[in-house]
């Protein structure tokens, strides 16, 4: 496998993210500056440059006109993707740790950390792509406290995404739960309890008729959008910080590694930093990457499956592309074994 090493960061990489045609890469990190590259060739196109702190997310519209980031700094930023130049700025009463855009690009919702008297907020901001961005209102149209649990702990938003139509706003938490909320109402639909630790990062397929959670409590599970059913769950040895569901195969992508804390104290071999292949269906790790000097952050797989990217503690991107003999590669399919077979392989273990 040939990876291109990105290096156009000098802190530890929050996220990886390719556009909807796959044609580019977009890369955040601690060091203020969201970065955009050609995902073909590894090139940078360009930076978006303004923010005082990490860049914890970020989001691209359907067309790649715009981008939206989300920074520890208490704003929100919307870019103009092709100038890099900032539209507006959405201040927050706290950092910032998710955004999303809505389906059409029309509006978007961010999430915030609690901040001094602030709860945890859910809001939601009007950017018609058709208005001059001089006239948006930086007042969210909707915002949804998070208060305190009965017990007095605060619980923050780790990630926020749109379902299919604008129907309901999806967001994670750090005490393992997922809920969905009415994005008109604000009201909590539905809320269910995948993990028992952080949920670290949660992503969609293409679809978005399946997620797949990525927790601290070393496991990563997939589930069924429609009624929120678990299917499958990916166990591993590591925290796991960001997971991907193939669009073109069966197979799921798992990042992770051992807290960036202790990476210090042992090597780049024992600290697990590599990106594992799990199949979608059997549950079953059939491969894996290695590369990065620490935890793998962040990871995304081209929408065209034939490159990913991998964005780690370490400060570096890994584009990896695909050998022919992986992209021809068939699943194996288990075949019950007639009578006949199973009789002989017994036989041969007697002898």
């Amino acid at each position: 496998m040939r990876p291109i090493l990105l290096k156009g960061h000098e802190r530890s990489i929050t996220l990886v993210k390719y556009n909807h045609d796959g044609d580019l890469l977009f890369t955040a990190s601690k060091d203020h500056v969201p970065s955009m590259w050609r995902s073909e060739n590894g090139e940078r196109i360009g930076t978006f440059n303004g923010h005082k702190g990490t860049i914890w997310d970020l989001d691209v519209c359907r067309f790649s006109k715009r981008v939206v980031t989300a920074s520890a700094d208490a704003t929100s930023r919307l870019w103009d993707c092709e100038t890099g130049e900032t539209l507006m700025d959405f201040k927050h009463h706290g950092p910032v740790r998710g955004v999303a855009f809505a389906q059409g690009s029309q509006m978007f919702a961010s999430i915030s950390d609690p901040f001094v008297d602030h709860n945890a907020q859910i809001s939601i901001y009007d950017i018609p792509e058709d208005e001059d961005p001089s006239t948006y209102d930086d007042t969210p149209r909707l915002e949804i406290d998070l208060p305190k649990m009965p017990d007095g702990k605060r619980v923050n938003p780790t990630n926020i995404v749109w379902l299919n139509l604008n129907e309901a706003l999806f967001v994670t938490f750090d005490n393992g739960a997922v809920r969905l909320y009415d994005p008109v109402t604000g009201d909590e639909l539905e809320e269910i309890f995948p993990h028992e630790k952080k949920i670290n990062r949660v992503s969609f397929n293409k679809d978005k008729t399946l997620f797949i959670t990525s927790s601290a409590d070393f496991t990563s599970k997939l589930y069924d959008v429609v009624d929120l059913e678990h299917l499958k769950t990916y166990k591993t040895d590591r925290p796991v910080n960001d997971a991907v569901i193939s669009e073109k195969k069966d197979h799921i992508l798992l990042g992770g590694g051992q807290e960036a804390m202790s990476v210090t104290t042992t090597a780049g071999k024992v600290g697990k930093f590599e990106t594992r292949f799990f199949h979608l269906v059997y549950e079953e790790e059939f491969g894996s990457v290695k590369g990065h000097f620490g935890p793998i952050n962040a990871l995304d797989i081209n929408p065209n499956g034939r490159n990913y990217a991998s964005g780690a503690e370490d400060g570096y991107v890994r584009l990896h592309f695909f050998d022919k003999s992986y992209l021809d590669m068939k699943d194996p399919v288990p075949e019950e074994p007639e009578d006949g077979e199973e009789k002989v392989a017994d036989e041969g273990a007697e002898q």
